[in-house]
């Protein structure tokens, strides 16, 4: 079955640029069945970002073809990305990077008798993040998409020889960097959304 990935030769100056495939991490192990108030969503969160994924979990055998036929792969520094990774390469080295973890989601202060699920909180905690700057110290908007641009710069570097990129990070933050990229000229070719193990390509003509 065609992946729809096409191969090109690695290290050549006058190659093409590889694509850039950005995809999610798998499902986090944390349980998000609970409903909890704000001071409880941030210990949620606390614990997710440094949780792994549910073990077992088995790839999607296209975002295996594309690894399988990538240049290079690279991860977030968060243990569910690396281990993401590493479900599709085994032993094999990669790079992990900073400047692709996830951006913050500190929730609003709202009462204690709210109670929301993760899902929920993590909506309203980006849409605090995104328009009234609601940051408490950790990573503002602005920080993030500068971030994000160096992120795309980074990518765009390790694909300049001709070589696909595929980067396991993180739903949101993979969210910025496409538009860094777009800002760069590069175009989405293909998006299969946001879900756990979702992949978005990333072309330039």
């Amino acid at each position: 079955m065609d992946s729809g990935l096409t191969t090109r030769p690695h290290g050549d100056a006058d190659a093409s640029p590889g694509a850039i495939i950005l995809a999610r991490h798998g499902e986090p192990a944390l349980s998000r069945k609970v409903r909890l108030t704000a001071a409880g969503y941030r210990e949620f969160w606390a614990r997710y970002e440094v949780g792994g994924i549910v073990p077992g979990q088995a790839p999607p055998d296209r975002l295996r073809r594309f690894v399988a036929e990538c240049g290079v792969i690279v991860s977030s520094t968060r243990l569910r990305a690396i281990e993401s990774a590493r479900t599709l390469v085994g032993a094999q080295a990669f790079d992990h990077h900073d400047v692709l973890i996830e951006a913050p989601l500190p929730p609003p202060n709202f009462p204690s008798w709210i109670r929301l699920s993760p899902r929920i909180w993590g909506f309203v905690a980006r849409l605090w993040w995104w328009y009234f700057d609601h940051h408490e110290g950790q990573e503002t908007r602005a920080e993030a998409e500068a971030r994000a641009d160096r992120a795309a710069a980074l990518l765009i570097g390790l694909a300049a020889g001709g070589g696909n990129v595929v980067v396991l990070a993180h739903g949101f933050f993979n969210h910025l960097v496409g538009r860094a990229l777009k800002r760069r000229g590069w175009r989405l070719a293909e998006s299969e959304g946001y879900k756990y193990w979702s992949m978005r390509r990333f072309e330039r003509d």
